[in-house]
């Protein structure tokens, strides 16, 4: 699956627009190298977010195309969680 679905379907960002703007602008490491929108996520692989002061790493734990909304946070575990 794309980064920039993934992050949509996992709710960790509202809207795909929005994650592609954050991987264009570099905010956005897949396995500590900068990530473009098309690029595929597997289980395991670590993902970066840095988007205002805050920057957050979390592990791919699953990957579906569908999700309901209480059941998106079961896609990732979140690493770590810190402000910049």
């Amino acid at each position: 699956m794309r980064i920039d679905k993934y992050l949509k379907v996992s709710r960790i960002i509202k809207r795909r627009t929005v994650a592609k703007e954050l991987l264009d602008s570099g905010n956005v490491t897949l396995n500590q190298q900068r990530a473009k929108a098309s690029a595929v996520v597997e289980i395991g692989d670590t993902i970066s977010i840095k988007y205002g002061a805050k920057m957050i790493t979390l592990q791919v734990t699953n990957i579906q195309e569908i999700v309901r909304k209480e059941e998106a946070s079961s896609m990732y575990q979140l690493l770590q969680e810190t402000m910049i």
